[in-house]
């Protein structure tokens, strides 16, 4: 797939036990983009729901849009291969659509997901990039200044946990705005946050196992969106 579908399904902290039927679902209800990493450790049945859609017929891999995460500890040349390669196994796929760097630092290399000194430190590698990533975005930490950048230079932007985050105790689910602008416009507070990332362009990609807020996300998504596929894919 060429572009970037604006609304993705996130299966960041997705139980195995879950989120191979959550992503079975989004892909009946329409669901294209789907967000995976190493780390989420639970990549094997993520691709178990794409490979029971794809030969159910219901969906052709050339029609998903699919991202995984080059994780920490693999930020050294020699090593990029074998982890995408390991990605792809567990996903049962030939190919990504987007292959990002997790976190913008590298890890010591090893068995360990997080290696830690004798103080509890993060032991770091010794390896440098230039590369993109996502970035943490909702309207407690809008990232205005980031994304204006980005944009300006055709670099696309997504954002994670876009219906997180807290202030002063607050979550923006919460937030007394966000309830206000939901009753108005008859939505519910999370089809609100949707809307903030979709207006500015942003790429959003949701976390949910419950069928009923699948659902929903994308159905705002695609109510709020004439053009449902935003970004070209660079």
């Amino acid at each position: 797939m060429e572009k970037i579908p604006v609304l993705g399904l996130g299966t960041w902290k997705a139980a195995p036990g879950d989120v191979t039927q959550a992503v079975k679902v989004a892909i009946d209800v329409g669901y294209r983009h789907f967000d995976c990493a190493y780390l989420y450790h639970n990549e094997s049945e993520v691709g178990a729901g794409i490979q029971c859609k794809i030969k159910e017929g219901v969906v052709q891999r050339e029609d998903l849009f699919i991202v995984s995460k080059l994780w920490c500890t693999c930020h050294k040349k020699s090593l990029v291969m074998a982890a995408c390669s390991q990605t792809l196994k567990a996903l049962k796929l030939e190919y990504l659509d987007l292959y990002l760097i997790h976190w913008p630092m590298g890890f010591k290399p090893g068995e360990k997901d997080l290696p830690l000194d004798r103080s509890g430190m993060v032991i770091p590698s010794d390896t440098d990039f230039l590369d993109t990533w996502e970035i943490e975005c909702h309207p407690y930490l809008a990232q205005k200044n980031l994304i204006n950048f980005c944009q300006s230079r055709d670099v696309s932007v997504t954002a994670y946990q876009p219906l997180g985050g807290s202030s002063e105790g607050v979550d923006v689910m919460d937030n007394p705005v966000i309830q206000a602008m939901a009753q108005r416009h008859q939505k519910s507070p999370a089809q609100i946050l949707i809307r903030f990332q979709i207006q500015r362009n942003v790429i959003v990609i949701p976390k949910s196992i419950c069928p009923e807020r699948i659902l929903e996300n994308i159905q705002e998504g695609v109510f709020l969106c004439r053009h449902w596929w935003v970004w070209d894919h660079v």
